[in-house]
């Protein structure tokens, strides 16, 4: 196991990585830039990026992340580095947290804006719109604070494991 420590630890704080600067690009350009548009372009903006982001990157880094954080904690565990096992599993659980929220919250609100069909068919953008963009933003942002909080806590336990492995 002490073979898979450093790189499943380094796999792990790549691909949080990945996915917290998606998430708060997303937060702090993407969706304050969509928010200034009218409604079609917000709608129609929206459902391509859906689209869009399930691809084999996305995929990767998404679910990647959570097989390189088991094996991350795993390596850690056998290897009695309780220090970094200990914010592994603060990483560990902050995305999970994350990958909770996007599967309970952002996916469903996802879907739901793809079920209405194409912007110029909608009588009332306004209204999708606002079922949409609130709900959506403000778990973003969340999943940005604990995305974010988890790639930090990987960045200190590769720092430890740094210090130990010497």
């Amino acid at each position: 196991m002490r073979a898979l420590a450093t790189p499943s630890l380094l796999a792990a704080t790549v691909t949080t990585g990945l996915m917290a600067g998606l998430f708060a690009a997303f937060a702090y350009s993407v969706m304050p830039g969509l928010h200034r548009s009218d409604d079609h372009t917000f709608v129609t903006a929206m459902q391509r990026i859906n689209q869009a982001i399930l691809n084999g990157w996305f995929m990767t880094c998404f679910l990647g992340a959570l097989v390189a954080l088991g094996l991350a904690a795993v390596t850690q565990w056998t290897d009695g580095d309780r220090k970094v096992f200990a914010y592994v599993v603060a990483a560990s659980v902050l995305y999970l947290t994350m990958f909770v929220i996007t599967a309970a919250v952002n996916v469903p609100l996802n879907n739901e804006l793809a079920d209405v069909g194409s912007p110029d068919r909608i009588a009332d953008l306004a209204a999708v719109r606002a079922r949409f963009e609130s709900r959506w933003v403000t778990w973003n942002i969340v999943r940005a604070v604990t995305s974010t909080g988890a790639f930090g806590c990987l960045v200190w336990a590769l720092v430890l494991h740094g210090r130990s492995t010497r």
